[in-house]
């Protein structure tokens, strides 16, 4: 291969990367939308159950199943991450991974004590995070 073709080659992937730095489902997500916690801090020390209030914006709550433009349902992830291919799937649900597929709002969580980190995933109809993904920042709290 010529100096010319990995040159073009390596531009074509540096100009890729750029335009899609993150890849997730093919649900649309408005310009930006953001989901994030209302009564919780990074850093927070809490008591279990916790009580978890998500909040939303530009986007609306739809329960899983409803198919509308700009909706969504949440996700809280904990102690976990989501990201490369698993944004393109659907959210597992397991002990990590809980969904709030009838449109709740808000929620409360018995967590063992400890630190643990906590994020909020919005999810179409099916499960799948939108493109672009509305993610939360993760944060750190702790349980007495």
């Amino acid at each position: 291969m010529t100096l010319r073709k990995v040159t073009t080659c390596a531009l074509a992937l540096a100009v890729a990367s750029i335009a899609c730095p993150v890849m997730a489902g093919e649900t649309p997500a408005p310009e930006g939308a953001k989901v994030y916690f209302i009564n919780l801090k990074d850093g927070d020390t809490v008591q279990s159950p916790v009580s978890i209030q998500f909040g939303l914006a530009g986007m609306g709550v739809a329960p899983a199943g409803t198919e509308k433009e700009h909706t969504g349902h949440h996700h809280v992830i904990i102690d976990e991450t989501l990201a490369g291919d698993e944004l393109n799937e659907s959210i597992p649900a397991d002990d990590n991974h809980k969904h709030f597929g009838g449109g709740q709002t808000e929620t409360s969580i018995e967590l063992s004590p400890g630190q643990h980190t906590l994020q909020l995933v919005l999810g179409d109809w099916s499960h799948i995070p939108h493109d672009p993904p509305v993610m939360s920042e993760q944060i750190t709290i702790t349980v007495k």
